[in-house]
């Protein structure tokens, strides 16, 4: 018996996720006290709590562990076996690391978009109705996929041509697509790691419009290395940093607070250099 998976997958987590701010103002309170592949420490020392309706960025220099806290909250670390994790994740209430939560039924909830667009190797529609019919979807299957190319800005592109592969699609086209086929199941959080990184600038945009469009249905968590990018979009930003002074490199959050607060009046000596441009 697995009661508190029963409550994910079968009627609490979508109450929570429709009470409403009033209730449930947060979405996910993320803290890390440890985080290990194998022997390696990846990240410690790193609390989050990403609001209801808001884009949340993790920025921060390469190697500190802001994909890999970002993949926490789904537990797509669980998919590399040497990964331990201690600390507590708890998504509207719920702690998604304990023993009797299905990690699958977990990423029907949190949703995520990757770095490189990934389409798969079949059509736009199929890529889209392809997390319905793996959930076994028992609505709609032809208006759920619609509002779902609509809501990611696509379907007025592809609307005509719904059966040519989505390989065929543009890179700012696929990654939409990407984001259409991670909202068709509704999910409650929409991560996000790097999505405009192997775009262009007009496609980011389009990308990055799409966001604030977005966080009205859904919670949003991005990762980025443009900061320009966590200006424009982000409500909240978290900077993380490396601690080599132990020989290894392991990750740790800095700082976290309101954008503008990090970005025009950091508390963190740290902070000021990196938003400044002194390293990188």
């Amino acid at each position: 018996m697995k009661p508190k998976l029963k409550a994910i997958d079968s009627g609490k987590t979508r109450e929570l996720a429709a009470a409403g701010a009033d209730n449930f103002p947060v979405a996910i309170q993320c803290k890390i006290e440890e985080l290990y592949y194998g022997d390696f420490l990846a990240v410690r020392d790193s609390a989050v709590t990403i609001k209801k309706n808001q884009i949340t960025a993790f920025i921060g220099p390469s190697g500190c562990g802001k994909s890999t806290v970002l993949r926490c909250i789904n537990r797509m670390n669980d998919l590399i076996r040497s990964f331990r994790f201690r600390g507590q994740l708890l998504f509207q209430g719920i702690n998604i690391y304990d023993s009797s939560i299905d990690p699958v039924a977990v990423r029907r909830y949190i949703g995520m978009v990757f770095q490189q667009p990934n389409p798969f190797s079949m059509s736009i529609y199929d890529n889209v109705a392809f997390g319905l019919r793996l959930n076994r979807f028992k609505g709609n299957l032809h208006e759920r996929v619609e509002n779902a190319l609509q809501r990611a800005g696509l379907w007025n592109e592809v609307k005509d041509k719904l059966k040519n592969s989505g390989l065929s699609l543009s890179g700012g086209q696929q990654q939409r697509l990407c984001i259409a086929r991670a909202i068709a199941t509704e999910p409650s959080v929409l991560l996000m790691d790097e999505p405009c990184s192997a775009l262009d600038p007009i496609a980011t945009r389009v990308i990055e419009q799409l966001m604030l469009e977005l966080k009205e249905k859904y919670t949003i968590a991005i990762v980025t290395h443009n900061m320009q990018q966590a200006t424009r979009v982000a409500d909240e930003t978290a900077f993380f940093s490396v601690d080599i002074s132990k020989g290894g490199r392991t990750g740790y959050l800095v700082e976290f607070g309101p954008t503008a607060q990090i970005f025009s009046d950091p508390h963190e000596e740290l902070t000021q250099k990196y938003v400044s441009g002194q390293f990188s």
